[in-house]
């Protein structure tokens, strides 16, 4: 019986979907996990290790030191070596590096195991983002960029009530409860990388639980979409790296990173210092709420980014709602609208980040788009090294958390104003957008 166009097109993308998000959607909940709960160990680490504000910051940043200096390069392993075994080896090594920082000492061990670590994890996300270009056409890949990326929200959601009760509740053999907390939480990612060794599928002509009209409907679709065009550029790994346009979105991604994880790294010592009363599980209890509110947010406008076709506002428009929220919740004057305010502005920062990846990937080719994913990720993590460092240098300084957040509501604000300078076309509905800096490209 002959399937209808419409019908083939339905089946096969919803297979895909499901075939596809849920794994890579819980490998970076796995990821997240491993690279923020340094957080909730600094509850009881900071303490123990005698680390000031700025030595936290300092160890929460440098893992994006080593995430910068190793992330092209393994990048360009993964084309070379397939996402399959790539991927997996990064699981592995993260894993194992992850688990090490438990049993660290001194401040030094604890800087270079976070600096390792980020050497360990560089390239997951830039890969899993490729990745996803193998399996969807443009107008799924915003969709699908947020259920996958949602993996960082939801992964503060489980970390946050986890985290604090393994710190509460888990003193095994005297050893402290932010060191179980540290390597119980390392070991899936280990696990989970001889899983991917043994499951990822690497193209859509190799996977077996699609039918033959199903692989073919899908190979053809994704050919023509990322054969080269004059819209699409095909660039060398280094004019990708100093293509203007690119380097252009790596610093709105720097921007918005500083201020997307310098709140992550030290929501839990935010919260914390609402009352001396709380316990470290109410402090994650109370963590989960921007989270939950953040992912609902994150997913709703990334679906209507897609069904408009419409990139540019639903890029800048959260980056206003977090600058401006980020800045009332260090001038709130109570933990309630303090809440509310991280609420939304984490609501706004998450929001930003589906309709921002579906860029890259729309105006160059996958080949490309493989090394210039990675450079915007690079280069923009280094945000993630001065967000949480430049609030602990400030906390020291002022002994107070509003410094902090008014700087990194001004980091995010810069990005909003770059973000709004972007000029797009827009060619179809389907095919969304393509960014544009010189005058002479605008149609």
């Amino acid at each position: 019986m002959a399937i209808s166009a419409d019908s083939l097109e339905t089946s096969t993308v919803r297979t895909v979907m499901w075939r596809i998000i849920p794994f890579v959607f819980l490998l970076y909940v796995i990821n997240y996990i491993d690279r923020a709960n340094i957080g909730y160990a600094g509850l009881q680490m900071n303490k123990e290790l005698q680390l000031s504000s700025s030595a936290f910051g300092l160890a929460a940043g440098l893992f994006f030191i080593g995430y910068f200096l190793f992330e092209v390069p393994s990048n360009m392993a993964l084309a070379r070596f397939g996402a399959r075994k790539w991927i997996a080896r990064i699981l592995i090594s993260w894993g194992l590096v992850a688990a090490l920082m438990a049993f660290a000492q001194n401040d030094i061990q604890l800087y270079v195991l976070r600096f390792l670590l980020g050497v360990a994890e560089a390239g997951f996300f830039p890969g899993i983002i490729v990745y996803l270009t193998y399996w969807f056409r443009s107008r799924e890949l915003a969709t699908a960029t947020a259920l996958f990326t949602a993996a960082i929200p939801v992964s503060y959601i489980i970390a946050s009530p986890l985290s604090t009760f393994i710190l509460d509740h888990v003193h095994w053999s005297g050893i402290s409860g932010w060191r179980w907390m540290l390597l119980l939480e390392a070991l899936p990612a280990v696990g989970l990388g001889f899983i991917c060794y043994l499951a990822l599928v690497e193209r859509p002509q190799d996977a077996k639980w699609l039918t033959p009209q199903q692989k073919q409907w899908l190979t053809t679709e994704l050919e023509a979409e990322h054969a080269t065009s004059p819209d699409r550029a095909h660039l060398s790994t280094w004019k990708a790296l100093t293509n203007p346009k690119v380097l252009y979105l790596a610093v709105i991604y720097f921007a918005y990173q500083a201020g997307s994880l310098g709140i992550g790294y030290w929501m839990p010592q935010i919260v914390k210092g609402f009352s001396t009363t709380l316990t470290n599980t109410q402090v994650g209890l109370i963590g989960m709420i921007p989270y939950l509110v953040a992912t609902v947010a994150m997913i709703w406008w990334s679906r209507r980014s897609d069904r408009t076709g419409e990139r540019k506002r639903h890029t800048y428009i959260p980056l206003g709602v977090g600058a401006v929220a980020m800045l009332a919740a260090g001038l709130a004057g109570s933990p309630v609208l303090a809440v509310v305010c991280i609420s939304l502005a984490l609501a706004g920062l998450y929001a930003f980040k589906a309709p921002f990846w579906a860029v890259p990937t729309l105006f160059l080719t996958r080949a490309t788009a493989a090394v210039a994913v990675a450079a915007v990720n690079s280069v923009g993590n280094l945000g993630g090294f001065v967000g949480p460092y430049a609030i602990g240098v400030i906390k020291d300084t002022t002994h107070s958390k509003t410094g902090g957040l008014i700087f990194l509501s001004a980091l995010v604000f810069i990005a909003f104003v770059m973000a709004t300078l972007i000029r797009l076309r827009t060619n179809d509905h389907a095919r969304a957008t393509v960014p544009v800096t010189e005058t002479t490209q605008q149609r």
